[in-house]
C-alpha cells in the first residue's frame, strides 16, 4: 500500500494599519499587526512531477498548471497562487507536483489584505511541505514580488510583512526602506479598534494606484535635481519639500506631501501609544485620512462619508480609510461601551445615504503566518 502524503496546513492573516497609508513603497514608516481573519492552505505532495492542482473553496473554482510553463491569467485568484510560486522557483525552490486547497475570511476588496494573506499562507507551506529552508524575509519578499509580476500592483512589502511577522496585542513599526522593526504595545483600554467596511471597490483603485507611484517617483526625480541625495520620499524633509514647491507641479507638489506629513504622524502615533495618549493618536489618525482625500486623492465619498459621520461623536477618537483606498474599510477607535449603539446609528446613516449596507468588523491583533503542527493532517 503506498505511503500517504503529509498534508501541511499553513495560515496566514490579513492585516490592519493604524496609520501609515501609501507610504511603504516610498521607503517611509508604517504602523500595522495582524488580525484574527486569515487564509488557510492545505498542501500535499502529488503523483505526478510537474502538475499543480489548487482549489479556491471560497468561491467553488478549480485551476491547473504546468510547473513547467505558466502565466498569468486576465485578473483572479489564480495570479497570486502562479506568482508565488514563479517567485520561489526563481530563489532555487526545487517543487514538484502538489495539490493545494484553500479558503479564507479576510473579507476582499476590505482594505485587510486579503491578497498578502492568500500569498503568504501558500509561501510558507510551501516552504515546510519541500523543506526550502527559506527565512521569514525571503518568503515576504517573495509574496510582495508575486504581486509585482503575476498582478500587476507594484506594491510596497507592508502587507506581506505584517502578514508574517505579525504578533498578539502588538503593532510594529516598520521602516520600508531598512526593513528595521519594533514591536509596540497595542493596549487601548476603554477603546477599541472597529472596521467599517463600504461593500465597494471602485474599478479606478489598480490602475490609480500604480499612478500614484509614478507621480511620487516624478516628484522624486524633481526634488532631487535641488537635493541630490533624495534617493526617495523617505528622504524629503518638509523644508525640503517646501524649498522645491516652485519646481513641482500642483498635483505632484501634493502626493509628495502627503507622503512626507504621513512619515511624521506615524512617528508620532509611536509615542502616542507609548504614552497612552490616545486622543492625540485619534487625532493623526483624522489628519492621515484628510491627506488621503485631499491630497493623495484615493479616497472616495463612500469613505469620507463614514469618516465625517464619526466627526462630531465624544466615543469615537479617530477614523480614516485603511488601504489601498477608493473603497474598503475605514479604521475606527470607539469607546468599548458605544460600539454597539455606534454600529446601529451609523449602518442605518449609510443605508439612507447610499441605499447599501456596511459591513462592520470588530477585530483583534493575532499572530502572524504559521504552520498548523497539531492539525489532525499533518
Amino acid at each position: 500500500m503506498p505511503k500517504k502524503e503529509k498534508t501541511i496546513v499553513a495560515q496566514s492573516p490579513g492585516r490592519i494599519n493604524i496609520i501609515g497609508e501609501h507610504t511603504d513603497y516610498n521607503q517611509g514608516f508604517v504602523l500595522p499587526a495582524a488580525i484574527d481573519k486569515k487564509t488557510v492552505f492545505h498542501l500535499q505532495k502529488n503523483a505526478t512531477d510537474d502538475s499543480v492542482h489548487v482549489t479556491a473553496n471560497n468561491v467553488n473554482e478549480q485551476f491547473y498548471f504546468d510547473l513547467n510553463s505558466f502565466k498569468p491569467v486576465t485578473n483572479g485568484w489564480q495570479n497570486y497562487v502562479m506568482g508565488v510560486v514563479h517567485e520561489l522557483q526563481k530563489l532555487g525552490a526545487n517543487l514538484s507536483g502538489f495539490n493545494a486547497r484553500f479558503a479564507g475570511d479576510v473579507p476582499i476588496g476590505s482594505g485587510m489584505s486579503s491578497s498578502a494573506s492568500l500569498e503568504c499562507s501558500l509561501a510558507i507551506g510551501l516552504n515546510e511541505l519541500f523543506n526550502l529552508g527559506f527565512d521569514k524575509w525571503q518568503l515576504i519578499k517573495a509574496a510582495q514580488m508575486a504581486e509585482h509580476h503575476f498582478v500587476n500592483t507594484k506594491c510596497g512589502i507592508m502587507d506581506q510583512f505584517a502578514s508574517i511577522m505579525g504578533k498578539k496585542n502588538k503593532v510594529m513599526l516598520l521602516d520600508c526602506q531598512s526593513l528595521a522593526f519594533e514591536y509596540f504595545p497595542f493596549d487601548l483600554g476603554a477603546y477599541q479598534i472597529l472596521l467599517l467596511n463600504t461593500n465597494v471597490s471602485h474599478t479606478l483603485s489598480s490602475s490609480a494606484y500604480n499612478n500614484r507611484i509614478e507621480e511620487c517617483e516624478s516628484g522624486v526625480s524633481l526634488i532631487s535635481k535641488q537635493f541630490p541625495e533624495v534617493k526617495s520620499l523617505r528622504d524629503v524633509t518638509r523644508s525640503a519639500l517646501e524649498q522645491c514647491s516652485p519646481a513641482l507641479p500642483d498635483k505632484i507638489f501634493k502626493r509628495c506631501q502627503h507622503v512626507v506629513t504621513e512619515n511624521i504622524r506615524v512617528k508620532e502615533a509611536t509615542k502616542a501609544l507609548l504614552g497612552k495618549d490616545f486622543r492625540k493618536l485619534g487625532k493623526l489618525i483624522y489628519e492621515s485620512h484628510d491627506s488621503l482625500q485631499h491630497n493623495y486623492e484615493v479616497s472616495c465619498p463612500e469613505l469620507d462619508y463614514l469618516v465625517q459621520y464619526t466627526r462630531d461623536k465624544d466615543y469615537v477618537l479617530g477614523s480614516r480609510m485603511m488601504g489601498g483606498g477608493f473603497g474598503g474599510c475605514t479604521i475606527n477607535i470607539v469607546e468599548k461601551k458605544w460600539v454597539n449603539n455606534f454600529i446601529e446609528q451609523t449602518a442605518r446613516s449609510y443605508r439612507n445615504h447610499f441605499g447599501f449596507d456596511l459591513s462592520p468588523y470588530e477585530v483583534s491583533i493575532e499572530n502572524g503566518a504559521d504552520i498548523d503542527k497539531n492539525h489532525p493532517l499533518y
